[in-house]
């Protein structure tokens, strides 16, 4: 009965301490209704205004303006930046085609970054500053949990605010 009990209490401590660690945060888990497959050459682009320039953006699944987790390609010309910003949240970027140079840090540094390429992925903490740029046309698998943002460490390189 006394390990019954203890088990019990153990499990309960197990999902109070979980709760408390997500800061009581509740997002809608990733659904689907059908099956889908997904082709770089046929992927259908649309305009990203969060972002600088000409980046273009596909959601593959979930909502990025909604809290949940999303994921999204982001495809960037040749010779393509993003200036020093932070997310709300922590993201995984994965590199599907080019490559890309992301580096950490309130300034973009093109001496100061990372190399990587197709099948190369990295990991983000929430409001952790960095920069990204490539030398070719490149696309990233982004798996984030909305509501998606970006804020700019210098708020004149928002293209929303142009």
């Amino acid at each position: 009965m006394k390990a019954l009990l203890a088990g019990v209490a153990g499990a309960g401590l197990a999902i109070l301490a979980g709760y408390a660690l997500a800061g009581g945060d509740q997002i809608e888990r990733m659904t689907t209704t059908k099956m889908e497959s997904f082709e770089l050459d046929s992927i259908v682009w649309k305009d990203e205004p969060v972002l600088p320039g000409e980046a273009k953006s596909s959601v593959v699944i979930g909502d990025p303006s909604k809290p949940g987790v999303f994921m999204v390609y982001l495809k960037f010309p040749a010779n393509y930046e993003i200036p020093a910003h932070t997310h709300p949240f922590t993201e995984v970027v994965t590199v599907l085609k080019g490559s890309v140079w992301n580096g950490m840090g309130e300034k973009l540094d093109r001496q100061k970054g990372e190399k990587l390429g197709v099948g190369a992925s990295f990991t983000l903490p929430a409001e952790h500053a960095h920069y990204l740029w490539n030398e070719d046309e490149s696309v990233v698998l982004l798996t984030a949990t909305g509501p998606w943002n970006i804020t700019y460490i210098n708020p004149a390189d928002d293209p929303r605010k142009k």
